[in-house]
């Protein structure tokens, strides 16, 4: 089976950088870029139909004027377009199950100064069966690298090093499937890898019955050795990348956006569970998606 990573694509801005951020990862990979767009027919085509097109004519037309943006930008890369005719969550759903990453985009800021993820997207994060990549619409490649020297032309700036991979971890769940990502992630990039993990202290009422850390530094220092024997088999795994682990007592989601600032990814988990209400995405997941500024990676994990 071809190797690809797809991107969901609809025409607009979002879509188009979740596009070109997915072919630079398609470079990375070695892979090809698959590029979908999901219709649903009407009986009464929307006013954006033109008249002269159909509904299918135009949604062919989407992805194939995508492949030729994003073909201008990577020559060498294999691309394919496909226009599907399902709804967006079931297409993309499938598309996810058969490529190695799934990119979507993101728009612009909202009114409590959060990114902006419609229904399609949620349902998508929380219910594919492979990784999933939120873009931030505007994002370049610009984006994922240190900041380059005045005077230098945009085809040296793949040359300057990337910006950190960021993992949030919560050392009483580590998984294979998301510390991998992350050490997989830095490592195609060359970049150093960034572990955090928060902690809070027990109430005293809860701690008194059991023989746990009770201060601040013994907690820390706890969780500093429990990060460091999960980290440690993926660090001999991959000796290139570079890791720094940071411990601190606080709201996981707080530091991880803190730490997001200024990073190429942000990879966070989510745990393959159902609920009576359906699948969902747990509190720092649905906090990063929101409000983290560089692209977010969510694996699905035990």
């Amino acid at each position: 089976m071809l190797r690809h990573v797809t991107a969901g694509i609809d025409g607009s801005p979002e879509s188009l950088a979740a596009a070109h951020w997915a072919a630079r990862e398609a470079v990375r990979r070695s892979a090809a870029l698959c590029l979908v767009h999901a219709w649903e027919w009407h009986p009464r085509p929307a006013p954006s139909v033109p008249a002269d097109m159909s509904e299918r004519a135009l949604a062919e037309d989407l992805p194939e004027r995508a492949a030729d943006s994003v073909r201008a930008a990577h020559p060498d890369l294999r691309v394919i377009g496909q226009a599907l005719a399902d709804s967006p969550v079931s297409a993309l759903l499938k598309a996810a199950g058969q490529a190695e990453l799934l990119v979507l985009g993101s728009r612009g800021l909202g009114g409590v100064a959060g990114f902006l993820m419609g229904s399609v997207s949620q349902r998508v994060v929380a219910r594919a069966p492979r990784p999933v990549v939120l873009v931030r619409a505007g994002a370049s490649t610009t984006d994922e690298h240190f900041s380059a020297p005045d005077g230098i032309s945009p085809d040296e700036i793949p040359g300057i090093p990337y910006r950190d991979v960021v993992l949030g971890l919560d050392t009483g769940r580590p998984c294979d499937e998301l510390i991998e990502f992350a050490f997989d992630a830095a490592g195609r990039r060359g970049s150093s890898l960034r572990v955090i993990h928060t902690f809070s202290r027990p109430p005293d009422f809860a701690a008194a019955d059991r023989i746990v850390p009770v201060s601040g530094p013994e907690l820390r220092a706890e969780r500093e050795h429990i990060m460091a024997a999960a980290l440690h088999p993926w660090c001999e795994k991959f000796p290139e990348v570079t890791v720094t682990g940071t411990v601190t007592e606080g709201r996981a989601a707080d530091e991880l956006i803190s730490a997001s600032a200024g990073a190429a990814l942000l990879v966070v988990g989510r745990r393959i569970r159902e609920s009576r209400l359906g699948t969902h995405l747990g509190p720092v997941t649905h906090a990063a998606l929101h409000h983290a500024p560089c692209p977010v990676a969510v694996v699905p994990h035990a």
